[in-house]
């Protein structure tokens, strides 16, 4: 037995398993696989982390801009690895883990370059908005703290929801945000949800820093983004048939 259901009298590794259970048993199957890729994936934001905080201290939209755009399209092939080895654990895929993880590079990082340097930019904007907020001489307002709220909020929206399908399917830009937009109106609650819980533990990792940051390489990036892909799974699954494409193949 792995190392998460280790209690669990119940427990057959050899079944799938089905709501607590199954969260227990893709941590089991893949903590150490997921961990290892967060490292990477780390690495890959350093150059996006570094521009911000470059443009930050010296109060620059200007180097803002470029920094967080190029930081961005550089991270995005390791942000679409990570996603496509999280789904493949989601869906059982039997292959092995590293092969899968050059696989996607190979299929996906020219495809993740402009996705991820929107990602960085919209990262950048609201670090330089937050900021902004922290410099003020009078408080921001209640209705701008929501605004900018519900705006990091559906940009965790999109991101959730765009970033799997750039990894499952090949399809238009047009595309893929319209099955966003088809999916947050059939699992509006649902959706929101998994968004909020990222906006809060994301909140946190800010509000704590710096001793946050000593996280990172433990939970980091890997484990907000899985725990928000198993909460919309089964029904990505059912508008998508994940499973059964890939079956087919």
């Amino acid at each position: 037995m792995g190392l998460f259901i280790s209690d669990d009298q119940e427990y057959d590794e050899n079944i799938r398993q089905t709501g607590f259970r199954r969260y227990k048993q893709l941590l089991s199957l893949h903590f150490g696989s997921w961990l290892k890729i967060n490292l990477l994936t780390i690495v890959g934001f350093i150059p996006l982390a570094l521009g911000i905080i470059y443009a930050l201290l010296s109060s620059s939209v200007l180097i803002l801009l470029p920094c967080s755009i190029l930081g961005g399209a550089i991270s995005g092939p390791f942000l679409a690895g990570l996603y496509d080895s999280i789904l493949r654990g989601l869906r059982d895929d039997p292959q092995n883990v590293w092969k899968n993880y050059r696989r996607s590079w190979k299929q996906n990082w020219k495809e993740s370059l402009v996705p991820g340097a929107l990602t960085g930019l919209m990262i950048g904007l609201f670090a330089f908005m937050g900021m902004l907020f922290w410099w003020a001489e009078t408080s921001p307002s209640p209705g701008t703290i929501l605004l900018y709220l519900f705006s990091f909020l559906l940009f965790l929206v999109i991101s959730m929801l765009y970033w799997p399908q750039l990894t499952l399917f090949e399809q238009s830009t047009f595309i893929r945000l319209k099955n966003c937009m088809l999916f947050v109106i059939t699992y509006f609650w649902r959706v929101i949800a998994a968004a909020l819980l990222q906006l809060a533990y994301w909140a946190i990792y800010i509000l704590f820093a710096p001793w946050t940051v000593l996280l990172l390489p433990f939970l980091g990036i890997w484990y907000i983004a899985f725990l928000s892909q198993f909460l919309i799974y089964k029904q990505m699954n059912e508008a998508f048939h994940i499973e059964e494409q890939f079956q087919e193949l």
